[in-house]
């Protein structure tokens, strides 16, 4: 029956049509269920659903493209909400022009953007073993999530949203989770739907030969792995890691430092629960690690300092000429080719001068008094670039598509992001500590107190890593 079919067939036969709908999908869910990824195609009880949500998106994008965005946003860009209506359902998107600046200040035109949401291919629908009842979509491309939202995680995304922005503008290497829309789609004689789009961490899996979902305890934290050569997508968890190290060197002090940092702005939040996943591949021979020179440092470290003084954030003016949507290719803070992707924080700590001014040839000493006055004045300029960014944790990061979830070990690359930021610790939430101590003596849980989940974490990356 087509979509034309039940609209004039009322509203009986549409539950009709959705109950046996559901029960045959059903059977095939549980047939399906390990294979984590599969498309959504016209059999699929998704099916309508994701295109009306591919419809709505495409009109709020192109109401994005069609206004360009303020100089600088103001309490009615966080508070906006658009509504658009269409033939069979009505879509509200919130918050649209302080998501729209995120993505610009990730490289992200907003072409880019809509193209991938609303292509012809078809949504894949994720299978996850969570807990939670929300539905996990992917673009055909994979490069985005799509994921149902409760009405009160949403209010609580929006009305941090500010301090959530704020923090990736002092930190815009933070491994939280990029958050590119927030929408609520009402179809006709149906609940309403919240979801959130975000930036997906394992892209491009093509490669990947593993990913973990990482909480730093032990109770349920364990997932039967795929059968040996098979194709299935499973999402393990810490205690099949356990005897595994993330292999980074000189990378691993960078990455210590931001999951403190970032953990400790989720401690603000009194959430807990957030998980840190974990993905990774081997590293072709033209990948292996190379080196930097420090001139070659400060100069790139120049341009992300540059670049980041003009992104349109918290206030923040916009320079239309340096923006990447005017670019011909994304400007993502800090990026450097590829063949240089493994330089480290560590690197700039050890680096020195000397190596930029090594040997003054046959100059006299007029001229080599000279070059000692404007070498002077170069460095005081390069140790205020350098100590900027150092403070706000700054990498260098590889010329590759998902740059900053992607960290370049000697042998691997890994994806790492923060995920699932929504859980308070309200009454509930203590209760359910108080529960799970009679019931998991001597054992880590998940449901502790927000400071003593931030540290736990920490202490997990700090034992896991080399």
């Amino acid at each position: 029956m087509n979509r034309t079919e039940l609209e004039m067939s009322g509203p009986s036969v549409n539950r009709h049509s959705r109950s046996v709908k559901r029960r045959r999908w059903g059977g095939l869910r549980q047939q399906w269920k390990l294979l984590g990824l599969f498309e959504i195609d016209q059999q699929h009880e998704f099916y309508s659903l994701t295109c009306m949500m591919k419809e709505g998106l495409f009109a709020a994008v192109q109401n994005t493209i069609d206004n360009p965005l303020p100089d600088e946003l103001c309490e009615d860009d966080y508070n906006l909400e658009v509504t658009q209506i269409q033939k069979d359902f009505r879509m509200e998107t919130y918050a649209g022009p302080v998501f729209a600046s995120l993505r610009r200040s990730l490289g992200m035109t907003e072409k880019e953007y809509q193209q991938s949401l609303c292509s012809e291919g078809s949504y894949l629908q994720f299978i996850s073993n969570s807990k939670s009842k929300a539905d996990f979509f992917l673009t055909n491309d994979k490069r985005f999530f799509l994921k149902t939202q409760s009405k009160r995680e949403v209010r609580f995304l929006l009305s941090n949203l500010r301090i959530y922005m704020e923090h990736l503008e002092k930190y815009p290497h933070s491994l939280l989770v990029k958050f590119l829309g927030v929408h609520r789609i009402k179809i006709s004689h149906q609940r309403m739907k919240y979801f959130i789009v975000m930036q997906s961490v394992f892209y491009p899996d093509d490669r990947i030969t593993a990913r973990y979902d990482l909480k730093g305890c032990q109770v349920s934290r364990w997932t039967d792995p795929a059968p040996e050569g098979s194709q299935i997508i499973v999402v393990l968890k810490d205690l099949n890691f356990e005897g595994q190290f993330i292999r980074l060197d000189q990378q691993r002090p960078w990455l210590l430092r931001q999951v403190e940092i970032d953990t400790a702005f989720l401690q603000t939040l009194n959430v807990l629960d957030y998980s840190l996943l974990l993905a990774h591949q081997p590293l072709h021979q033209d990948e292996l690690s190379q080196t930097l020179s420090f001139a070659t440092l400060i100069m790139r470290t120049k341009k992300s300092l540059s670049f980041f003084s003009k992104r349109p954030m918290a206030g923040r003016s916009v320079n239309a000429t340096s923006s990447p949507t005017h670019a011909a290719s994304p400007t993502v803070p800090g990026v450097v080719a590829e063949e240089d992707s493994t330089l480290l924080s560590a690197e700039l700590n050890c680096a020195t001068i000397t190596e930029m001014h090594s040997g003054n040839g046959g100059m006299d000493n007029t001229s080599l008094e000279g070059e000692k006055i404007e070498q002077s004045s170069r460095m005081g300029t390069e140790s205020a670039d350098l100590q900027e960014f150092q403070a706000q944790n700054r990498r260098l990061l590889p010329n590759f598509k998902n740059p900053l979830h992607v960290i370049d070990g000697p042998e691997e690359r890994y994806f790492i992001g923060i995920i699932d930021i929504f859980t308070v610790y309200g009454f509930k939430k203590r209760l359910e500590h108080l529960w799970k101590r009679l019931r998991h003596p001597r054992q880590t849980f998940s449901t502790v107190s927000p400071p003593a989940y931030c540290h736990r974490l920490c202490q997990w990356v700090q034992d896991h890593t080399k």
